[in-house]
This record gives C-alpha cells, sequence and structure tokens, in this order.
C-alpha cells in the first residue's frame, strides 16, 4: 500500500500544483487513496519533495532530485555487496576477486561512487584491480569494504 500510494504521490505532483500537504490529501482522495496528514507528511520526507516557486508566483511540491541520487547510490552499493568475494591491498592497489563475470558491475559501481582516492580500475571476468591515490588509501578502503560487507 505504502508503494502504490507514494507512486500516486509522485503522480499527483507531476500533474497537478500542489501547494498543501491538504491538497495533497484531497488529490489522492480524488484518485481514491484515503491517507493521513500524518502520512502524507512521511511520504513527503521518504520521497525527498520540495517546493519550489512557480512562475505565477505560488508553490508546489517537486522531486528533489536527491531521491534519485541515494536511489543509485543504493544500487551501486547492492551491486558491490552482491558481487565481491575478497579483497586486499598490495601497496596502492587493491586486488578484488568477484563472482565469475562481475568484476566489470563491481567496478563500474565504484567507479560511478567517484571515491576520492580511487584513481582507476580494471576490470577482467574474475578479478579488479584498483589504483588507489596511496597504500593508506588503499588500507582504508579495504576498512570500508570490510564494513559494507558485514
Amino acid at each position: 500500500m505504502k508503494k502504490e500510494r507514494q507512486l500516486a504521490v509522485l503522480k499527483v505532483i507531476a500533474e497537478t500544483d500542489v501547494e498543501t500537504q491538504n491538497q495533497m490529501i484531497d488529490e489522492l482522495t480524488k484518485i481514491g487513496i484515503e491517507s493521513t496528514q500524518a502520512t502524507v507528511s512521511r511520504d513527503i520526507k521518504e520521497l525527498h519533495l520540495v517546493k519550489e516557486l512557480t512562475p505565477r508566483g505560488t508553490y508546489r511540491y517537486t522531486t528533489s532530485g536527491r531521491a534519485e541520487t541515494q536511489n543509485q547510490k543504493v544500487r551501486l552499493t547492492s551491486i558491490f555487496k552482491e558481487s565481491i568475494l575478497s579483497y586486499v591491498a598490495a601497496q596502492n592497489i587493491v586486488v578484488m576477486k568477484t563472482l565469475p563475470g562481475l568484476a566489470p558491475a563491481a567496478c563500474g559501481a565504484l567507479d560511478a561512487m567517484g571515491l576520492e582516492n580511487l584513481v582507476g580500475t580494471i576490470a577482467g571476468d574474475d578479478t579488479a584491480f584498483l589504483a588507489m591515490r596511496d597504500s593508506v588509501s588503499a588500507e582504508r578502503f579495504c576498512d570500508e569494504i570490510e564494513s559494507l560487507l558485514v
């Protein structure tokens, strides 16, 4: 029910300029979804909706873009977690073993994360080499991998 309601909220704000939570409740009721102010408030927070100024000088709810960014980060982390079997730092290089065929996915996820000390990645079928700025960065990255996989 929550997912359907939140999809309905996104549909409503895409089709209608909704300025208040009460107006959102009314719009949801029109399409057959009963909701309370507290529930709408939680949905707005979870969907990362923000108010923007319209050309008419009123405000309306819209997506902030943060939801997409966070969803992408969750997906990338999930891809990374599901593919890694082992990892070890060797100087400034981190060598990762993955499930067969998943090294490119793991490297792609890491590249998309924009990690500060990651210089570059090379992926084979089930092995990835990560070039870090220095050996300290490589060790710290291994610690981060450990916390991700727990």
